[in-house]
């Protein structure tokens, strides 16, 4: 049997891995404050988090395809700054995918920070921690397996996408060509064979890594962990 070009899974792979790390960077602080705060905007910042979960990709695809249009003043801004357009472009799935899959790096955070409590971070502060050694002290290491299940879930949830990359960023091979896209063209092709192998390794990889992350988690929970 012949393989089919796998490509577009070694793209696929390279942006799930930008958008989690992306994503780790900004979720962590986002989810700590709406963790800690008591702002009436909370509910707001929730409410607009949580919307990629029940938006139809292909609604937030369109509209990210019209902010990212040269046309449009970030679109056309972003096309002076560095002379490329964001619409069928990687950085334009990477800022997409990021979008999409802002809540399932988010709301596991925020769940794991509001599980650890304020008497932790208040014995540290009486111990003159600061906030942010509070943050990474305390806070992170408590809140590992909310960290293990927002990186997992963000991470494979992207590598699932197809709405979304598809109105982004087309269908251009070795630039946009996701894993997801290839097996719609597999399938429109008539291909089932490349199709049944691309869906496969997709099937496997998600289940072997889901696997994993809730055998870890049951350890944290049998020796009384995070």
């Amino acid at each position: 049997m012949t393989l089919p070009d796998l490509g577009p899974l070694w793209l696929t792979l390279q942006l799930a891995a930008i958008t989690t790390a992306l994503l780790l960077g900004f979720g962590a602080p986002l989810a700590w404050w709406l963790a800690r705060t008591r702002s009436r905007l909370k509910p707001m910042v929730e409410a607009l988090t949580a919307l990629p979960l029940v938006l139809p990709p292909t609604v937030l695809g369109f509209y990210l395809l019209i902010l990212f249009s040269p046309n449009s003043s970030f679109g056309g801004f972003w096309v002076r700054v560095t002379g490329e357009t964001l619409t069928f472009s990687f950085i334009g799935l990477v800022i997409a995918s990021m979008l999409y899959s802002l809540p399932f790096m988010v709301q596991p955070l925020q769940s794991a920070f509001e599980a650890v409590g304020r008497a932790p971070l208040e014995a540290a502060a009486m111990l003159r921690a600061s906030p942010l050694d509070r943050f990474f002290t305390v806070a992170v290491p408590m809140a590992k397996r909310g960290f293990l299940t927002a990186i997992v879930l963000s991470f494979t949830h992207t590598l699932g996408e197809f709405g979304v990359v598809l109105m982004v960023g087309g269908n251009i091979p070795g630039k946009t060509k996701v894993i997801s896209i290839a097996i719609y063209e597999h399938v429109e092709t008539i291909n089932y064979a490349d199709a049944h192998v691309l869906a496969a390794i997709l099937l496997v990889f998600s289940f072997v890594t889901l696997l994993l992350v809730y055998s870890v988690n049951r350890q944290f929970r049998s020796a009384g962990l995070g």
